[in-house]
């Protein structure tokens, strides 16, 4: 039997609003990929959460101290470490890095409130919160240092923002939206995310960079939940159908296709690049497993040795992808190049 698929509004680890409880039954067994895996961990932590890999493959994520605290790292090229933490922190959590080493996330307050930081390519970290905001969290950064992301209000409703690179930030929600949700951005400065309405369902959007904002949603369900976005203004994530789960693909024409890997039981695609490759992790019959692909080549898993859950979150133009995984208990980062 799998483990249970989890995604819950939370302001930790940068988890979503999304609560599965799948049954499970015998698939067949999942395409191997080909692809060199090397696993990573930050000095002297206890686990490590790799998010998002830049063009030239910087990673940056969190990782776990020995005192327990969530704290920031970039890992570089050539596998040389860099940790930092916004002043004032209680639990770093950055989840994005762009073309030129700018880095955005979130962190933890000592009051336990979430603030959104961008950390510049020579270091250089600041603060930011839309007004209003009771909790703040930046999910995205593309070249031009724009940040896209959402925030909670006194009243925990979520609203979507744009931070431009001078710090300037524009707030937006859906009509009928009770909670937006942004969390991915492109060289152009479009988003996409989704929304929750009164009823219980959400919903996709594209919000284009002139501010121009169009609803989607997967047919024949009312969970659809995209993540990621590229240049092209393709569309990745995946929505709920009853008990399944399946990953799609929003073409710039509108067009959605739905897609599972070979065994899948529930899919989650997270990001997608300049090229169409898209990465995110899925469960079968008997763990959870990294997948990359295309709607075009197919779409075949991996997993590092002794992985009983691998989850991938970032793929560059390249092909790289990074993420993390679980072995014997404990989490560790990795990057895979093809």
């Amino acid at each position: 039997m799998s483990e249970t698929f989890q995604r819950r509004r939370s302001f930790a680890k940068g988890t979503s609003a999304l609560s599965l409880v799948l049954i499970v039954i015998a698939a067949a067994g999942p395409a191997e990929a080909k692809g060199k895996i090397a696993s990573f961990d930050v000095p002297n932590s206890t686990a490590t959460f790799a998010k998002s890999i830049g063009a030239d493959g910087s990673i940056v994520g969190y990782y776990s101290g020995n005192d327990g605290s969530d704290q920031g790292f970039v890992r570089a090229p050539d596998g040389t470490f860099s940790t930092f933490n916004p002043k004032g922190s209680h639990g770093t959590l950055p989840v994005s890095i762009n073309g030129n080493g700018a880095i955005t996330g979130s962190f933890y307050d000592g009051h336990s409130i979430l603030h959104g930081f961008v950390r510049s390519g020579s270091g250089k970290i600041t603060r930011f919160d839309p007004a209003g905001s009771a909790g703040t969290q930046a999910q995205a950064i593309n070249d031009a240092g724009t940040i896209t992301g959402f925030y909670l209000d006194t009243n925990l409703a979520g609203h979507g923002f744009v931070r431009a690179a001078d710090g300037s930030i524009t707030t937006f929600d859906l009509s009928g939206s009770i909670d937006t949700e942004a969390n991915g951005i492109n060289a152009t400065g479009d988003v996409t995310g989704f929304y929750g309405d009164s009823s219980g369902n959400a919903y996709g959007f594209l919000r284009t960079a002139d501010g121009t904002i169009t609803s989607f949603g997967v047919e024949g369900t009312t969970q659809t939940f995209p993540f990621g976005i590229n240049s092209k203004d393709e569309i990745v994530g995946f929505y709920v159908n009853g008990g399944t789960v399946s990953g799609f693909v929003r073409s710039p024409a509108g067009k959605i296709t739905s897609f599972d890997p070979e065994g899948s039981f529930a899919t989650e695609a997270y990001t997608i690049n300049d090229r169409g490759k898209i990465a995110g992790f899925y469960e079968d019959s008997s763990q959870i497993r990294g997948f990359v692909g295309s709607l075009k080549s197919g779409f075949k898993s991996f997993d590092p040795p002794t992985s009983s859950d691998t989850e991938a979150y970032g793929i560059n133009d390249d092909g790289a992808v990074t993420g993390f995984y679980t072995s014997g208990g404990n989490i560790h980062g990795f990057v895979r190049t093809p």
